[in-house]
């Protein structure tokens, strides 16, 4: 293991936390580190997203609904209105990425300090579990072929 993986590791998990933990546990990087630095990549990335969101938000509404009353319409917005802040933050680490969740986010008007907040726990409960399955799996594969 060396910086040059490690940092391979964060600037994947920048981009989607699914690409980042894979591609640890290829290069035979200890799980505990795939887990922890793809954590902080992807919540590196949350909160970029969640400092540039009001000219996301106000762009975003623009482009796509030209203004906020189109936007309250939309099947997202419901789907907002019933899990909020909460849902987004804990599933779309896993459905959307953290810097697109962090976007949908601040579109529908979340809450920054909320939002980094879920997503940042949704984004370490994603990076372990993911980790860890992805660990078992190389184990019982490395097993199989071993008999």
């Amino acid at each position: 293991m060396n910086l040059e993986s490690i940092l391979v590791i964060f600037a994947a998990s920048v981009a989607e936390l699914w690409v980042a933990i894979p591609l640890g546990l290829v290069m035979k990087i200890n799980p505990i580190i795939i887990a922890t630095v793809s954590a902080a990549g992807a919540i590196f990335a949350a909160v970029c997203v969640t400092l540039l969101g009001d000219n996301l938000r106000t762009r975003l509404l623009k482009w796509k609904y030209d203004d906020e009353e189109a936007l309250k319409k939309t099947r997202l917005y419901n789907v907002w209105n019933k899990y909020g802040v909460i849902g987004l933050g804990l599933l779309s680490p896993l459905i959307f990425g953290a810097p697109l969740g962090a976007a949908v986010g601040i579109a529908l008007g979340a809450r920054k300090n909320g939002l980094l907040l879920w997503m940042s726990i949704g984004i370490i409960i994603w990076s372990i579990g993911l980790t860890v399955a992805g660990s078992m799996g190389l184990l019982a594969l490395e097993k199989t072929l071993a008999k």
